[in-house]
């Protein structure tokens, strides 16, 4: 079995999230965020929590919205380039959902030159935040341990069928603007006032699950919504972790938990600036990612 490298792009969290994930050695490819006239690449000058707070205070949203741009050309062959000159012969890239954007396509793309030179498996998440990275973390895990890539990827694949992300955005305007919410009634959720509840569907895209005319509706709909993804499955089979955006309503939904019985298992992740900047700063919700048992069939 020959060496192999596990990638991710920066929308996974990684840098957001516990410091015990942020040097297993897995290689972020970064994503570019234009916001009030500069340029970042994630993870580098730009401080999440620091962009949030500066969005709740842009005043005209429709016209002043931050812009995301995927890598360059040269900046995917470059980590591919770097592989090889490493010694890898293998890379299993994990990218955010092709629901939010082209960014799979144009890694998968790039990959298909480095043909006989090294082997690629650019996998789309159909999700982002955390639970994105964290199908990074877990295939790291598996080819420490010597697992094989087919089965690697078949246990990403199980994951990725059963992981859940819902919870709500305060303000629809800058998923409205940025195209971000599936459906018609966006534009005119904004204007009732209506909170949606919303979640990745099977195609990565976000969509709106319900909608209800208060935040507090809306949360309490989230966590019945997570317990109904729960069932009866014992907390040592899942991860249950908060995602948010800026000044969200993470402490309102903790208060409503407590009442009705939800106890998160993993500390929260920040949601990553990319990712961030198409819901707004408003956003608050559960990552659910589920843990296969022994007992449950691969396939």
């Amino acid at each position: 079995m020959g060496k192999r490298l596990v990638m991710c792009t920066s929308t996974g969290c990684i840098e957001y999230a516990p410091e015990r994930y942020r040097n297993l050695g897995i290689d972020i490819i970064r994503i570019h965020l234009f916001f009030k006239g500069k340029e970042y690449l994630e993870g580098i000058g730009l401080d999440p929590v620091d962009m949030y707070k500066q969005m709740e205070n842009v005043k005209d949203i429709k016209n002043d919205l931050p812009r995301t741009g995927m890598p360059t050309y040269e900046e995917v062959k470059s980590h591919f380039d770097k592989a090889i000159e490493d010694g890898y012969d293998e890379v299993i890239c994990i990218c955010i959902s092709t629901g939010l954007g082209g960014t799979w396509n144009f890694i998968r793309l790039v990959a298909q030159e480095y043909e006989g030179k090294l082997k690629i498996h650019v996998i789309d998440s159909k999700i982002t935040c955390f639970i994105e990275g964290y199908l990074a973390v877990f295939a790291k895990q598996l080819v420490d341990k010597g697992v094989s890539t087919e089965i690697i990827l078949k246990e990403l694949q199980w994951i990725m069928d059963r992981r859940q992300f819902v919870g709500i955005d305060g303000k629809l305007d800058y998923l409205i603007y940025n195209g971000r919410l599936k459906g018609g009634k966006a534009f005119m959720g904004k204007m009732m006032n209506i909170v949606p509840v919303i979640h990745f569907n099977e195609k990565g895209e976000i969509v709106s699950l319900a909608s209800t005319m208060s935040q507090g509706a809306a949360l309490k709909k989230t966590v019945n919504l997570i317990q109904e993804y729960i069932g009866d499955r014992d907390p040592k089979d899942y991860l249950l972790f908060h995602t948010y955006t800026g000044p969200s309503p993470v402490d309102k939904l903790r208060v409503l938990e407590e009442k009705m019985g939800v106890k998160t298992n993993h500390e929260d992740v920040i949601m990553s600036p990319v990712s961030g900047c198409h819901n707004g700063p408003w956003l608050a919700g559960y990552c659910y990612i589920p843990l296969r048992r022994s007992d449950e069939p691969l396939e």
